[in-house]
């Protein structure tokens, strides 16, 4: 029964002011809300492989050798480490260390070893307040 016979049904419109003014509303919170993160970077100069003969007698009393598997298992001086937190590869490198100043950290990792772990090897050898620390190469023959 539609009684109002003569009247013309007026046209639905969407208001938009109040939809661009929630959005305008949740765009502020998301910029007010976010966190900028920092990102620093480490200029590192890869290690070139090369053959120089010298006399390792005094220095391989001062040279620790820490290797990483491709599984993320380390190896200080061919001693297997446990626990591979940075607090225990800290006191590993402490111990193998022997009380000497500021003995040359040597990390031989696998190809497939993962980053981390090896940065993880840094970082212990950082908290024992070594700074001498290198990385072994392989020498590939190109014939």
């Amino acid at each position: 029964m539609n009684f109002q016979r003569g009247q013309k049904k007026e046209e639905p419109e969407i208001n938009l002011v109040p939809m661009i003014d929630v959005l305008l509303v949740i765009l502020i919170f998301l910029v007010i809300t976010t966190t900028y993160s920092k990102f620093s970077e480490l200029e590192i100069t890869l290690p070139q492989a090369a053959t120089v003969e010298t006399d390792h007698a005094e220095d391989t009393s001062k040279v620790i050798d820490v290797s990483v598997s491709a599984t993320g298992d380390y190896t200080i001086n061919l001693v297997p480490i446990k626990f591979a937190s940075i607090e225990n590869l800290r006191e590993a490198l402490q111990s193998a260390a022997k009380n000497q100043e500021n003995p040359i950290i040597i990390i031989s990792a696998d190809a497939k070893a993962t980053h981390q772990s090896v940065i993880t090897v840094m970082e212990a050898a950082r908290l024992a307040g070594y700074n001498q620390v290198t990385f072994t190469t392989e020498m590939t023959d190109n014939n």
